[in-house]
């Protein structure tokens, strides 16, 4: 089964501190905070044609080594914010044209955080596609 290439460790920093999307700010009655599961996310956006930048051709996560210098640095940016106890903007989610979901503003919060071993996370979701969103919430 695809989850079980996902890593099995418990978070190896603090818990995160988080602010509003920055694009949820300026349309707050478009969007919703809700929190979800990161593994069912992750399962369903691998099938996005951008998950290649974080995500193995088996569905898990690229280690530090395995991911492109630009994701590299955007990861490493995230993990100082979070050493630092800096506010975190939380994602948003979407679903796609292929009825995935989609990581848009804050994919690199999101993947560092998956990949620090997170297994929920609070994001922004359109509340129009919140029936498409209720097996990935808490």
């Amino acid at each position: 089964m695809w989850f079980k290439q996902m890593p099995r460790v418990q978070p190896t920093s603090p818990e995160p501190v988080f602010c509003d999307n920055s694009v949820a700010v300026k349309t707050p009655d478009d969007y919703i905070e809700v929190r979800v599961i990161v593994e069912k996310v992750l399962e369903s956006w691998r099938d996005s044609i951008l998950s290649f930048e974080f995500l193995n051709s088996d569905g898990g996560l690229r280690s530090d080594r395995e991911l492109s210098p630009k994701n590299m640095q955007k990861r490493q940016e995230v993990e100082i914010r979070l050493r630092e106890n800096k506010k975190l903007e939380k994602p948003i989610l979407g679903i796609g044209l292929m009825d995935n979901v989609e990581i848009g503003s804050g994919r690199d919060v999101f993947m560092a955080l998956a990949y620090h071993g997170f297994s929920t996370l609070p994001v922004h979701v359109r509340k129009k596609q919140m029936d498409e969103f209720k097996s990935y919430i808490i």
